[in-house]
């Protein structure tokens, strides 16, 4: 057994040490002297989030599959071990090999939502690495990020050597390939990221420069090094059955968030969701093979234990082979004891027959995100669903003995009135009653109906990108809108209405469209304590207003500001496949209420076809 970095003294004064000590099932064991390059792979939250994450099981399988490479695993310490950490001078360190995380030569870093940014902080600092990218040493790790929230990199730019663009299957074993050569070449560190910055995806933060107007937005952002390409393209995956997938996933000693066993069936979204950055940034739709899946699904439940299957995609319905996949799955693990979970399904009669087989009726409750209440805010953000398809989907899901149905909305969307905003009421008082159509004597106890609204936050790459947001005043203000019209509604007994602090949704926007200048932000949150800004409990609003006052940053200039279609953005630099030609005519079809159809219905010309794959071209000859 590998000496643990930590006393037996110190883990038992902390919450959960089996966060910390490695050896869980499935973990990767390799003899050092057989290894060339060392890889930390990190999550920057606590464990159970963190080995929750497909992405980083994906990316451990492919590492430790190639020759000479050792991919270990790093999480942030929760804020007892912190402390500890801090006052005792302790190393950040792998669970693997409990090394310190400053001997590696990667760190590399997914980065899945914004409020994680000074936790990336917390990573660095307790590694005894440099924060600024520009202060590191020849020997300091190369830090690399990846991950949706690197598509616009730029306010986290400061902080990091490199940044992935895509999906990682592709391009890492050419990246490790030049590191070796660098360092068989005596090169220097900048010799390498300069390489580096040549490879497909590739974008080194400090050979480009960023010039500003007068009034603070983007004059122009271009390479500043010869050679360093003025636009990265996003890395794809074009065929997912031909790629590495993990048969033998890690299994933690303590509960995960998400427990179980994950089948990725498909990448990309057909639906067009104008606020949806998934939804744009993963395109085009790429299944996998139903053999594939058969295969996989069966392996990583013998090699894990695990109880529970969960199908992960976008839109699991939209799965072409999902019937077939379903049946399967049904037979095979019949009598096994193991459940099988279907997220981000559409609620129609197949998706409620299948739901009948697999889930016990009395624990779950249902769940549809019409995302507005009015058919009018709907067509504005291309949601593509009507009031007939809600309600005929819980009258299908009522009269199957559902009794529980879960309603998502956003507040603050573009164009959004007074009327849109009741209509989250009015919607949930609909599905009430459509349940009390049932007779008294076939009804399954009395009905719930919880609506919950999240405040819309644009995003970078959708079509909603030109949006303001609201002030943190005027989202509270519409979430009583709703919250008064929902105590008018005649069964608002059978309704609850939930809704998100707008505090972390203003800070959200801030560093989801932020450029360059919000890096002294991030710094001065994390110098003042700033760290699991993602947890409610530890996020503290005032700090981030004092961090913008002290770097004397205007929030409402990157919030509440309407942007003018040609003003140059951060991430402009990207080319995801999806033109800003595309996102500007989506724009302008929200503005004017106008659906567009899906892809399979008719494609839309968003520049997805430059991929050569994906359903651009299924079927056609």
């Amino acid at each position: 057994m590998t000496n643990l970095a930590l006393t037996d003294e110190i883990l038992m004064s902390i919450d959960k040490p089996a966060r910390y000590i490695g050896q869980e099932v499935n973990m990767v064991k390799k003899d050092l002297n057989t290894v060339d390059v060392r890889f930390a792979m990190c999550f920057p939250d606590v464990y159970e989030i963190a080995m929750s994450h497909l992405g980083i099981q994906i990316l451990y399988d492919m590492f430790n599959n190639m020759e000479g490479v050792y991919c270990e695993r790093v999480y942030s310490p929760w804020t007892d071990l912190d402390e500890i950490m801090r006052k005792d001078n302790i190393p950040l360190f792998t669970l693997e090999t409990q090394s310190p995380v400053k001997d590696m030569d990667f760190l590399g870093i997914t980065i899945q939502y914004e409020m994680c940014y000074t936790n990336i902080l917390q990573i660095l600092d307790l590694s005894n690495i440099a924060l600024l990218a520009s202060d590191r040493a020849e020997d300091d790790p190369i830090v690399i990020g990846g991950g949706p929230c690197t598509y616009n990199p730029e306010p986290i730019a400061d902080f990091f050597d490199i940044f992935y663009m895509g999906e990682g299957e592709t391009q890492y074993q050419a990246l490790i390939d030049l590191y070796r050569k660098n360092k068989a070449n005596n090169c220097s560190r900048n010799d390498f990221l300069l390489a580096a910055a040549k490879l497909p995806g590739m974008y080194v933060p400090k050979f480009y420069d960023v010039d500003y107007n007068e009034d603070g937005t983007i004059k122009s952002f271009m390479p500043n090094t010869e050679g360093v390409p003025t636009t990265v393209t996003k890395e794809l995956v074009m065929d997912l059955s031909d790629t590495v997938y993990p048969e033998k996933p890690l299994v933690p000693y303590i509960k995960a968030t998400q427990d179980r066993v994950v089948l990725e069936i498909q990448r990309g979204c057909i639906r067009g969701c104008r606020f949806c950055q998934a939804g744009m940034i993963y395109r085009p739709v790429r299944e996998r093979s139903i053999e594939f899946l058969k295969d996989k699904a069966i392996k990583m439940l013998k090699n894990t234990g695990h109880e529970e299957i969960s199908l992960s995609s976008l839109s699991s319905s939209d799965y072409s082979k999902l019937p077939e996949l379903m049946d399967f799955l049904i037979e095979e693990l019949k009598g096994k004891g193991v459940n099988i979970s279907l997220p981000s399904l559409r609620v129609d009669a197949f998706s409620l027959d299948v739901m009948s087989k697999v889930q016990d009726i009395k624990k779950s409750s249902l769940t549809f995100a019409p995302e507005a209440g009015s058919q009018r805010m709907r067509n504005v953000i291309n949601k593509g669903l009507t009031v007939e398809d809600i309600l005929n989907g819980c009258s299908l899901a009522f009269n199957g003995g559902w009794n529980k149905v879960k309603l998502y909305f956003m507040l603050g969307l573009p164009t959004e009135t007074e009327e849109d905003m009741k209509a989250i009421a009015e919607l949930s008082e609909l599905v009430a009653e459509k349940y009390y159509e049932i007779p008294k004597s076939e009804r399954n106890g009395k009905v719930m109906v919880t609506a919950s609204s999240s405040f819309f936050i644009p995003k970078p790459f959708t079509p909603l990108q030109w949006a303001p947001m609201c002030s943190k005043d005027e989202f509270q203000r519409r979430a009583y809108v709703v919250n008064d019209r929902m105590k008018e509604m005649l069964n608002r007994k059978s309704l609850k209405y939930n809704y998100h602090d707008p505090d972390v949704s203003i800070i959200e926007g801030l560093l989801a469209r932020g450029d360059r200048k919000i890096s002294k932000v991030i710094m001065k949150v994390y110098e003042k304590g700033g760290i699991y800004d993602a947890w409610g409990e530890y996020f503290n609003y005032d700090r981030w207003l004092e961090a913008l006052d002290e770097a004397n940053i205007d929030l409402d200039f990157y919030t509440t500001r309407q942007r003018n279609l040609d003003e140059i953005f951060p991430w402009d630099f990207i080319n995801t496949g999806v033109t800003k030609e595309f996102l500007k005519r989506e724009w302008n079809n929200a503005m004017n209420e106008q659906v567009s159809p899906n892809c399979k219905m008719k494609c839309q010309g968003c520049g997805a076809t430059m991929f050569k794959g994906g359903i651009c071209f299924e079927d056609k000859n």
